[in-house]
């Protein structure tokens, strides 16, 4: 840039006061105002034309240079400038002995001249070469000095010797000659007229012997492909093809490579025909796609990926790992649920039988006095466990589970039909609540294979619980609203009841809304496959209870319904619409977009760390034999029941707020609100507060895009050839067994690309909290809500023996039909770690700090400023809310307040906050 060329007003000056011993030169004033400002340079400034330039140099600076830097002048004819960096590097907190001796040798070696190489890389291309301008290769000069520096971040500090007609610096590039990788957070230029220039990197930088090649970091500036200047672009093209990778090679996780790969590694076919699963991704079962490993087949089925066990890491791309903070904090949440489930595995085959629950007590002790004393265990079982007594006595807090929040205002809330409503719209899984449109209810499933469509509710059932409305009268006042989970189920019951210690049916809910605004359930259908294809499905229909034996019928059916629910929010509304969609779009985000891409700088916050989280849960979570098929109802068939809703229900279109309420009736449009929809529950808290947050989004989206997409240049966005890559691919690729859906909406204009961006942001965040961090402190509670059934209901005709046992010992005989207390306990010691903020989260509206500025951009920084503002004004207004006694599904005695969508959270288990991403 011409501005940054200009140096005007001293002759050949002395040495820099970098140097010690050496008198220094101070230009202007003591505040490290580098060089004069030309009156070109004012002039430009005047037309607007540098207002990122203005940004760099007003921006506080973290990690800078304390000393004053001055210009060095060598020669009669050649000017020359001298520049100082000040790279900052995150150092490990805690070392092990090899490291320590790796750090002093590396420390050791840079003495020597095995060091590291930085060169600025300029925007201009020198014409004579016809190449970018280059500052000549420099290292860090105090590395050695600095090795016995404590604290977490260390700031190393480098000079480079520019010609004055060098230009802006765009990028800068890195080669470390150590043994040993580092963490580069960022790196700050000062010397050149234009102020101080950022490079944001929070990067490992690896070992020339695992990564020949120069890193290469680019300056905080926003660039449009078409818009690149001329010395970066080269090192545009060349960094997205490195990132890119070739396809080939089993990956080692030093590498930086995204690539696409089918969920062929759920299985374990080398272990047992019984662990084999099905490839998810492809024609047969369609799939999002997963981040390529690259690892071999296994040796008894050459499609399947062969698997990396734990505590072994899984191959994701190194800048996606987990930082140190998050990795201490998912260990010690790991410790815990092996302290939660081996200790009750052991003690289950050491006692040679799968405990029940003998009564609703023994469940309180697991959060009274603990794990092993609930269980009655004998002193001579107790002995051939010596570390229980130990691990007891000096960590006694490991083996007691914390209270379940849904406990804690109202222990027996649980068992009210109001609550099991209320939990519909407030709790856990708020998304699968829809207005009931037409009566009875009806099956979009073949009716050739699964007999007639109409639900098996009647009008006789319901009428009578409708406040005097017939049911017409309800469906078209909006009244009547259901929970659905019969398409979805009904064609793997078959499977499922046939695996030992599992039973499930089809269920339908149907609730009314009562004149106060909440919902009240007045029918329960549960339906198996029927005998034959085409022949009409058994089915039973509960209505709220008249007597006892009603009663305890009535709670196995919620049970069931619950049980239903947990497998549809954990396998298709958690892991399917949140995780596993994200990640075709992150994968083809760091594929197709450089890093100077606004677009990406947008997104990056709401990437963080969902590969790394996706690749460990298919690591233990989701595999065969892990810990979703251990403890909810569908097993081994759990992945195939999220694929076929992906191949049957998914759609991008309908993953907006606005869109899934109105798809499920929950909202109907209405251009006079603010959101654009007017619900039609009057106390709805994930909507209500969801909405917030969604215009937020959108607002800070719009006005971010505006800066790049002005209106007055619509074709921007088509012809824009990163933005439109990536769109591409992350459909035809990463989406691919979608690609030709006539649903995916286009990506012409502005308004297209803010709703993309919109959703692709909701999803990540809040929509994501919604559904992950009430799991333990909403869902703890076994009974309340049981991920998995083991009875159905007592029929006399099916049954005489087992339903005389229910009429001598209903207590009894619902706990046999909960979780065992292996099961129940492996899955509160799993849904607790998920539901834990890290101490390292950030948060939606958060800051966005760093060494260096994340962009030069002023405009940008102040649409995150207003963002930051309208998060913090939701977050106060959800307060509100959740203290008006009108609002009655968040607001009563016993009844919890709605704070999954309040932004804000401190760490640890807390039913609240809305993290960037898909961390955990």
């Amino acid at each position: 840039m011409a501005a940054c060329n200009e140096i005007t007003g001293f002759s050949q000056l002395g040495r820099s006061s970098f140097l010690p011993g050496n008198r220094s030169f101070l230009l202007g004033s003591k505040q490290n105002r580098l060089c004069f400002v030309s009156p070109a340079l004012l002039e430009q400034r005047r037309r607007g034309r540098l207002r990122s330039v203005e940004k760099a140099a007003a921006t506080p600076v973290v990690a800078t240079i304390s000393e004053e830097v001055v210009k060095l002048v060598a020669g009669k004819q050649q000017q020359k400038l001298k520049v100082r960096a000040a790279l900052t590097v995150r150092r490990k907190l805690k070392e092990d002995l090899k490291e320590v001796i790796v750090n002093q040798l590396d420390a050791l070696s840079d003495k020597i001249g095995r060091n590291v190489v930085l060169e600025l890389i300029s925007t201009e291309i020198n014409p004579r070469t016809k190449k970018p301008k280059k500052s000549g290769e420099t290292v860090i000069k105090d590395w050695y000095e600095k090795k016995n520096v404590k604290g977490e971040r260390v700031v190393y500090t480098a000079e480079f010797d520019v010609d004055s007609a060098f230009g802006e610096p765009g990028a800068i590039t890195v080669v470390n000659r150590h043994q040993k990788e580092f963490f580069l957070e960022g790196v700050v230029i000062e010397g050149f007229a234009c102020g101080p220039v950022h490079f944001p990197c929070d990067s490992w930088v690896q070992s020339t012997k695992d990564l020949p090649t120069k890193r290469i970091f680019f300056s905080n500036k926003p660039y449009l492909p078409s818009e690149t200047p001329a010395g970066l672009k080269e090192l545009r093209k060349k960094e997205l093809n490195e990132l890119r990778g070739d396809g080939n090679g089993v990956r080692k996780l030093s590498d930086r490579i995204y690539d696409y790969a089918t969920y062929n590694d759920l299985g374990n076919p080398d272990r047992s025909i019984e662990f084999a699963r099905p490839t998810l991704g492809g024609k047969e079962i369609p799939y999002p796609r997963r981040c390529r490993t690259g690892r071999p087949p296994t040796d008894t089925n050459m499609v399947a990926e062969s698997r990396i066990e734990k505590p072994h890491p899984i191959y994701v791309p190194r800048d996606e790992a987990f930082e140190e903070l998050k990795q201490g904090a998912f260990s010690a949440g790991r410790l815990r649920a092996v302290l939660h489930s081996f200790i009750p595995s052991l003690i289950a085959s050491i006692s040679a039988d799968n405990h029940d629950f003998q009564g609703f007590h023994h469940i309180d002790n697991l959060y009274k006095e603990g794990l092993v004393l609930k269980l009655g265990l004998q002193e001579h079982l107790i002995k051939k466990l010596p570390f229980v007594r130990k691990i007891q006595e000096s960590s006694e807090g490991l083996l007691r589970y914390d209270t379940p929040r849904i406990l804690s205002k109202d222990k027996f809330a649980w068992l009210r039909d109001d609550e099991f409503a209320r939990q519909a719209v407030a709790g856990i899984n708020p998304v699968s609540i829809e207005r009931l449109q037409a009566f009875p209810p009806v099956s979009k499933l073949d009716p050739e294979i699964y007999g007639p469509p109409e639900s098996a509710i009647t009008e006789a059932h319901i009428s009578g619980q409708l406040e005097g409305l017939t049911v017409q009268q309800a469906v078209e006042e909006r009244k009547l609203f259901m929970l659905d989970f019969h398409d979805i189920y009904l064609p793997f019951i078959e499977r499922i009841n046939a695996m030992d210690g599992r039973k499930a049916y089809a269920t339908r809910t149907l609730f009314f809304l009562n004149p106060i605004g909440t919902l009240k359930p007045v029918a329960i259908e549960l339906v198996l496959p029927p005998a034959q294809p085409g022949a009409t499905r058994p089915s039973m229909v509960l209505t709220p209870p008249r007597d006892a034996t009603t009663n305890w019928l009535w709670m196995l059916g919620k049970a069931h319904v619950g049980s239903n629910e947990a497998g549809v929010h954990q396998l298709v509304n958690h892991w399917l619409r949140t995780h596993a969609s994200m990640e075709p779009f992150i994968l083809a985000a760091y594929r197709q977009l450089s890093a100077m891409h606004p677009v990406f700088k947008l997104l990056h916050p709401h990437m963080r760390y969902t590969l790394e989280i996706n690749a460990l849960a298919r690591q233990s979570l989701i595999n065969a034999d892990g810990v979703i098929e251990s403890c909810f109802t569908p097993g081994a068939v759990c992945m195939e029941m999220s694929a076929a809703y992906y191949k049957h229900h998914w759609r991008f279109d309908f993953e907006g707020l606005p869109a899934d309420l109105i798809r499920r009736g929950m909202a109907v449009e209405d251009p006079t609100q603010p959101h654009g929809v007017r619900l039609v529950l009057p106390d709805y808290p994930y909507a209500d507060d969801g909405l917030l947050l969604w215009s937020a989004i959108t607002s800070y989206v719009r006005s971010y895009l505006q800066l790049y997409y002005p209106d007055s240049d619509p074709g921007r966005i088509r012809s824009d050839s990163e933005l439109q890559a990536w769109y591409h691919e992350s459909i035809n690729v990463g989406h691919g067994d979608h690609r030709d859906a006539p649903w995916w909406p286009p990506l012409d204009t502005s308004d297209d690309l803010v709703a993309f961006l919109t959703t692709l942001i909701w999803l990540a965040s809040a929509q994501h909290a919604a559904l992950n961090f009430g799991q333990y402190p909403l869902g703890g509670y076994v009974p309340s809500r049981p991920p998995l059934m083991r009875r159905l209901l007592p029929e006399p005709e099916r049954d005489a023996d087992e339903y005389g046992a229910f009429l001598a010992d209903p207590h009894r005989f619902f706990l046999s039909a909960m979780p065992s207390v292996l099961q129940a306990t492996k899955f509160m010691a799993v849904v607790d770690t998920l539901s834990t903020h890290s101490p390292d989260e950030e948060y939606l509206g958060g800051t966005r700090e760093g060494p260096a500025a994340w962009t030069a951009d002023e405009e940008a920084e102040a649409a995150h400023r207003n963002f930051a503002d309208e998060v913090a004004a939701a977050e106060e207004e959800i307060k509100k809310r959740n203290a008006d006694p009108t609002r009655r599904n968040r607001c009563g005695a016993g009844v919890l307040p709605y704070e999954l969508l309040a932004p804000s959270s401190p760490p640890g288990v807390t039913a609240r906050g809305v993290p960037n991403s898909v961390s955990i």
